[in-house]
């Protein structure tokens, strides 16, 4: 980042492929991708794609090499294409129940990672006695099937336990620790197929304890990997060569290492910019794109800030990607090519926005986010302008919100625990109900089958949206 907030950038490099490493087992094939559902306030389609010349909305289904996932499923980070998104036949909330009524409620250890749903089954991460511990339940009841303690855990001044969302991925459940053990595990009892150490296999030594380093190698590994047909990317964080590394999601053989930079919080997507198939991701040093069959660098904007402290999901809208921290606001880069190479130049930044832990949801050609003075905004995702700020969202501390959207509605979870339903409208803040949930909370709920499912410090919540009770009829003279 220049001194004019200004993303600098440039391009070349090469990824390196890798000798196997050591793994067994196998796992059942990727459907091909489907792409995410966008719609206008009103559900009309949206004008973003004619706006950006391109033929279509390209909300890039990253993710969505997901073996045997339905329409109604929540298996990753943010959701089925890790947009925030339901699936587009997901049930919309027309209200909020009048209040809380859990179908059913646990209690759970500490944490920040996220829920997520496959089919019948709903898996979480916390800390139990000093282990990281994978929890399988029956998603309609909360009834445990199985647990499994997988790694040490961290505990620092922000809380103990798991901070990345574990993924489903057909017969496999796939878990991270804080302290980068990975596991590849049996999602009917739990046995380990195959695993890896960032430490150990990739020289990734966790140094813990805070301090002014705000990477995974002090706060924890919290971003999550991403699934590509047969394969797995992890922000491992290397600086020897293996910055993301891809691996055979069946085996654990490594098919590529990239890159060497430190990992940041963010997590991983899968996007086509520039007509390039490719990996996203926001490292601690930079923005940028790599080959998705190879790690080659495709493009690379430099965006170092203040303790390297970057949270966002890159958000992906046409060819550009979108990212955010407190240090730099709102940027946004576009992607472009002139015969084979491909550039990375920037598209706008709003300085003002300085959102710290949230990731903007995408609806139509707008973001919608948790803002960084304890409210909620809309902003243009064509030219960065503010559309609107909405008071009333954060405590002062370090304020995030989750947001899913379903149709033309947002279902808003706000670190003190109420859920707010918001109609995506630019022109205004629409609030269409409010109810709270649970106690405070950083984890983002999951969104299957017209139920949320919620997370705080100490329980896991499944509320049934869809139960609202009809208003009651006039009487007739």
């Amino acid at each position: 980042m220049s001194e004019t907030g200004t993303p600098q950038t440039h391009q070349a490099g090469q990824g390196v492929p890798a000798e196997p490493n050591s793994a067994n087992s196998q796992q059942s094939a990727a459907q091909p991708p489907a792409c995410a559902d966008l719609a206008d306030r009103e559900g009309s389609p949206c004008l973003f794609a004619h706006a950006l010349g391109v033929c279509g909305i390209i909300l890039l289904c990253a993710g969505a090499g997901l073996a045997e996932a339905t329409a109604s499923d929540w298996p990753q980070w943010r959701g089925p294409t890790r947009t925030g998104h339901a699936s587009a036949d997901a049930p919309v909330p027309a209200a909020l129940p009048k209040e809380s009524k859990p179908l059913w409620k646990i209690s759970v250890g500490p944490g920040f990672s996220s829920p997520v749903v496959a089919g019948d089954k709903l898996v979480y991460l916390d800390e139990q006695g000093g282990q990281e511990v994978a929890h399988v339940l029956e998603a309609g009841t909360g009834q445990e099937l199985w647990r499994l303690a997988y790694a040490e855990a961290l505990r620092d001044e922000l809380g103990a336990g798991p901070r990345s969302t574990p993924i489903v991925d057909g017969d496999r459940l796939y878990a991270q620790s804080c302290k980068g053990e990975f596991r590849c595990l049996a999602l009917a009892d739990g046995k380990i197929i195959w695993q890896t150490s960032f430490e150990k296999d990739f020289g990734v030594r966790f140094l813990g304890g805070g301090g002014e380093g705000g990477t995974a190698t002090r706060r924890g590994n919290n971003g999550s990997g991403v699934i590509d047909g047969d394969h797995i990317i992890l922000p491992v964080g290397s600086t020897q060569g293996a910055s993301l590394v891809c691996f055979d999601k069946r085996t654990g053989r490594v098919i590529w290492k990239s890159q060497n930079d430190e990992a940041a919080y963010s997590s991983l997507m899968m996007a086509t910019l520039a007509g390039a198939p490719q990996v996203v991701a926001l490292t601690a040093e930079a923005l940028m794109g790599v080959g998705q069959l190879d790690g080659k660098l495709l493009w690379r904007v430099p965006l170092k800030t203040f303790a390297k402290r970057h949270a966002a999901t890159p958000v992906i809208l046409g060819d550009t990607v979108t990212v955010n921290s407190t240090t730099v606001g709102l940027v946004c880069t576009r992607i472009s090519r002139k015969g084979d190479e491909i550039k990375a130049s920037p598209a706008w930044v709003n300085k003002a926005m300085k959102i710290n832990l949230s990731t903007p949801v995408a609806v139509g050609h707008y973001l919608y986010c948790q803002g960084p003075n304890r409210d909620y905004v809309c902003v243009d995702a064509l030219t960065g302008e503010l559309k609107w700020s909405q008071p009333g969202f954060g405590q002062g501390r370090k304020d995030n919100s989750s947001t899913i959207a379903i149709g033309s509605r947002l279902l808003v979870l706000a670190e003190d625990g109420q859920l707010v339903l918001i109609a995506a409208d630019p022109e205004k803040y629409r609030e269409l109900a409010r109810l709270q949930v649970c106690g405070n909370t950083w984890c983002f709920p999951a969104y299957a089958a017209g139920r949320i499912f919620v997370r705080d410090s100490q329980h896991l919540i499944c509320l049934d949206l869809m139960a609202v009770e009809a208003p009651a009829a006039k009487p007739t003279s």
